[in-house]
């Protein structure tokens, strides 16, 4: 969705949806039905069930399976209710409990485990949602309590979501910390989106083996999450996989023994075996690499020694934006064999440490690089008995700094004289366009289409960026109250609009609603039209006019952008900061009401 605001003029309009009501509520928590989430029935949830968990200060120490089934039009779902703060509801897994009506096994392998059980009677979970949660400690030296009233004490690799099965599983908005693994999803896993979700301080001390996220599944999409960093001491990446059908896009990924772990899948045929397991699709993200942990940055390929099961295919990696921190050499990328690939475009890859101390290949593989920005002095391999090839396609740029609005705030867009402006080349063909970005954390919003040239990076040039950190300071971006429709000053302008009409967002009342008049040209005729302040170009916006007869029926007339008015409208005042004018051609006939709407492009 595009991030926009309309003016109403005469009336506001109010929307109806309709709704459906789920089977069953089953609210937990201070002043509802049932205190414990032990209360309530999983083994017994059913199609549209929802269970709603509400934010108390004190942790709910309980743990659970969901071996349960929704449908595809009613998902079982499990949702926290934040505090007044916006606080999630902390389950932990320290002195946990379990309800006395579940059996299963594997209750050590996770805090909440979807997957197999004797009661309720096993099945293929299916159809999950898990979102609004903050889950935590499910590791060593932890213990809890049993269904059966009997001690238990979590293994290494436990995991605050344990996925041992499932088909169509959504796992949102979920904090993931203080675990072996953040998240664990085993071969028999089916359909996965992992989605706005914060996944950090995960491992176990001097181990490799537990990691932020490990997951092997059959078709998997992670987006719009915030990877941090393990905890400390612990040596595992940040995002490990082993699917078939990855797709990693608009993420913030920061730590991590290595950033992208992506290799070979050990549990399944059925997924070595699929046509989607040959490529995986990396766009949009932020990668971070820090001063300790290995200096490859992606690995891709795999692990296990059976090359045989090695991806053996092509990872595309695209419009992300990689800064590595480290003192000394980096790598971007290990392909595990000559028979891994990847097809890198525009992609900005930075390094604050100097010329030289980048490599493309750390041995072995296939790189092709076209259009990216890339460190000064970088060089295919530091080994000089390489096998693998380094082959630069064109229009790659080099420099010392890619046009970053402020490196040490961690705000990756771009200034308007950034070398890495509409220097992107065209994406493969297989490949997916970048049509939101990441915006921290845990957020979105659209990719600016202001221009047909592509940018190079995560982040297209948006002057909405700048502004909001010339307005709001250094760090902007992670703001809550500098996004585009949030109202510091709560004077019911949002900061699109203070944008738009070139006005300050932290002093209230300084936008003036448009203004509509009628122009009589002498003829005997009148036309109407829209007064209202638009900033100066470039702005990325598009203004748009729609105008209505009866407040029901509307239609979009005219829209101006930097490239000027269209369709067939008369525009004045050329978009100075003072009043621009745009004027209807066509003669007013009857009655017309109009509202302006505001979208960034």
């Amino acid at each position: 969705m595009k991030t926009c605001h309309r003016w109403f003029l005469a009336l506001g309009l109010g929307l109806l949806a309709s709704l459906t009501l789920p089977a069953t509520d089953y609210r937990v928590g201070p002043g509802q039905p049932l205190a414990e989430p032990g209360l309530v029935p999983w083994e017994a949830l059913g199609p549209g069930d929802t269970v709603f968990i509400h934010w108390r200060a004190t942790p709910y120490a309980s743990k659970w399976v969901l071996c349960r089934q929704g449908t595809a039009a009613a998902p079982i779902t499990i949702r926290g209710v934040r505090g007044a703060g916006g606080e999630r509801p902390v389950i932990t897994g320290t002195n946990a409990t379990t309800r006395a009506a579940l059996a299963y096994w594997n209750a050590n392998r996770g805090l909440l485990k979807i997957g197999g059980a004797s009661v309720p009677e096993d099945t293929m979970p299916q159809h999950l949602v898990v979102e609004g949660l903050d889950l935590r400690g499910a590791r060593p030296p932890y213990s809890y309590t049993g269904a059966n009233g009997a001690g238990g004490s979590y293994v290494n690799n436990a995991a605050a979501v344990y996925v041992e099965k499932v088909r169509h599983l959504v796992v949102r908005d979920c904090v993931l910390s203080d675990c072996g693994n953040g998240l664990f999803i085993s071969p028999d896993s089916q359909d996965v989106l992992i989605e706005g979700c914060y996944i950090y301080g995960n491992g176990n001390a001097a181990s490799a083996y537990e990691h932020n996220a490990y997951t092997e599944a059959l078709g998997i999409v992670y987006q719009f999450n915030h990877f941090g960093p393990l905890r400390a001491g612990c040596n595992g990446n940040n995002l490990k996989d082993r699917s078939a059908g990855l797709v990693v896009r608009y993420n913030w990924i920061e730590g991590g023994n290595r950033q992208l772990d992506l290799v070979d899948a050990e549990g399944s045929d059925v997924i070595r075996s699929a046509a989607s397991y040959r490529e995986a699709f990396v766009y949009g993200n932020v990668l971070i690499e820090p001063e300790d942990g290995n200096r490859q940055i992606i690995h891709y390929g795999g692990d296990s020694g059976s090359e045989e099961w090695y991806r053996k295919g092509t990872l595309h990696l695209y419009h992300n934006t990689i800064v590595s921190t480290r003192t000394g050499r980096n790598t971007l990328l290990r392909l595990s064999t000559d028979e891994e690939t990847c097809d890198a475009r525009n992609n900005v890859v930075f390094t604050t440490a100097g010329s030289g101390n980048l490599e493309m290949i750390d041995d072995t593989g296939t790189l092709r690089l076209a259009g990216n920005w890339l460190r000064a002095g970088w060089v295919a391999s530091f080994n000089s008995g390489h096998s693998g090839t380094v082959v630069d396609a064109g229009s790659n740029l080099t420099g010392t700094e890619p046009g970053f609005l402020n490196l040490a705030a961690q705000d990756f867009h771009l200034t308007e004289a950034a070398q890495c402006r509409n220097a992107g080349v065209v994406l493969a063909a297989a490949t997916f366009p970048p049509t939101l970005e990441y915006l921290r954390h845990q957020r979105s919003w659209t990719r600016s289409a202001a221009d047909s040239a592509r940018d190079i990076g995560a982040h297209e040039f948006q002057p909405y960026a700048v502004w909001r950190q010339q307005r709001f300071g250094a760090g902007a971006d992670a703001l809550p109250a500098a996004d585009p429709l949030s109202d510091p000053d709560r004077d019911g302008a949002l900061n699109l609009q203070e944008f738009g009409h070139n006005t300050d967002p932290l002093l209230a009342g300084s936008v003036e609603a448009p203004r509509p008049a009628l122009f009589l040209p002498g003829d005997g005729t009148s036309h109407t039209e829209l007064g209202f302040a638009r900033r100066a170009g470039p702005h990325g916006l598009a203004y748009i006019v729609q105008t209505s007869p009866d407040l029901v029926t509307w239609t979009e007339g005219w829209k101006v952008t930097d490239a000027g008015v269209a369709p067939g409208a008369v525009l004045s005042d050329a978009g100075s900061g003072e009043q621009s004018r745009v004027r209807n051609p066509l003669p007013l006939v009857g009655r017309e009401f109009f509202r302006l709407r505001l979208e960034l492009r």
